[in-house]
């Protein structure tokens, strides 16, 4: 390992919720590195389609980055599940057009893919109640996990033919701002639209008996920006879980934001909202990530809970 030098690095996804954080964190502690936003959408400063290979060529022979932070996918399973030919363009051969101009255009360039723990699927029944480490096989249960557990794959043997790349296998992640597609924003807007008067005080709820690993999301990208800015020997298995290795009921997580509201709010199930395939128990072991690159969760889990019902709260006007 050596110490940081001057980057430039490149973001794909960077209009989203994690690469908004991303690129906060960015500008706060690493002011010395030149940071290329591409997100996608109507009003992006750099808009780029993955799946146009032609784009992506030349956005890469372009900016010339020394590092890349690849988190532009479907990110929402349920996004993947109703579009799952659409999932598969941008999440796999999306990722593959980049590591490819990568690999072409900037040969020496550090490529951080971020994956899912969603892609170890049914290995988390096999480790029977214990967090699982990157060992594990990937056998991903939705459409979502499918296509980050290829592209995961395909990643990693790209490394062998000499893609400087490093996978990244993140467990659940919320703070403020994160879309309320995701069950602790679904939750946090539901509380704070009764605190504001605008429902009765009911929430309507899926399972609420499965248990999984959340991480704030700053603690996340920072786990991301230290991939991008410090120079890591490069091996082909460089692949870490981003972990808490504590697993948290769903039904806990509802309960502290309804005490953090001060009100009886009634909870019901809402056969909607149960999902297929839905794994009972995911928790991840980071210890590698802790011993190799310094990195561990610092974000106490009471605080997340807190900014995102602030924020929800914000935005429905409640007291």
């Amino acid at each position: 390992m050596v110490d940081s030098l001057a980057h430039r690095i490149l973001v794909t996804g960077a209009s989203g919720f994690v690469g908004s954080a991303l690129l906060q964190l960015l500008a706060r502690d690493h002011g010395e590195c030149e940071v290329f936003a591409f997100g996608h959408g109507n009003g992006q400063m750099n808009p780029i389609d993955l799946t146009d290979r032609s784009a992506v060529e030349a956005a890469i022979r372009k900016t010339r980055p020394t590092a890349l932070v690849h988190l532009a996918a479907v990110a929402a399973p349920a996004d993947a599940r109703n579009a799952p030919r659409h999932a598969w363009d941008v999440n796999v051969t999306g990722t593959m057009n980049l590591a490819e101009s990568v690999m072409r255009h900037a040969p020496e360039a550090r490529f951080v893919y971020v994956s899912s723990s969603e892609a170890y699927g049914a290995s988390f029944q096999s480790a029977a109640g214990r967090p699982v480490t990157e060992n594990e096989p990937l056998r991903p249960t939705t459409v979502y996990g499918a296509t980050k557990a290829a592209a995961d794959l395909m990643i990693g043997q790209m490394a062998y033919d000499g893609l400087r790349a490093v996978r990244c296998r993140p467990f659940n992640h919320t703070g403020p701002g994160q879309s309320d597609a995701y069950v602790v924003p679904a939750f946090a807007r539901q509380v704070a639209e009764i605190m504001a008067g605008k429902n009765e005080p009911v929430i309507h709820v899926g399972n609420l008996e499965v248990e999984r690993d959340f991480l704030d999301v700053r603690d996340v990208v920072r786990a991301y920006a230290r991939l991008a800015t410090v120079d890591f020997d490069a091996e082909p298995d460089r692949v870490y879980n981003i972990a808490s290795g504590q697993p948290r009921k769903i039904r806990d997580i509802l309960d502290m934001l309804i005490a953090r509201s001060g009100l009886d709010i009634e909870v019901r199930t809402d056969p909607e909202r149960l999902r297929l395939n839905d794994t009972p128990f995911a928790c991840g072991d980071a210890s590698k990530a802790r011993d190799r690159l310094n990195w561990r969760p610092v974000v106490p889990f009471e605080q997340t809970i807190a900014d995102v019902l602030d924020y929800w709260r914000r935005m429905h006007g409640a007291r």
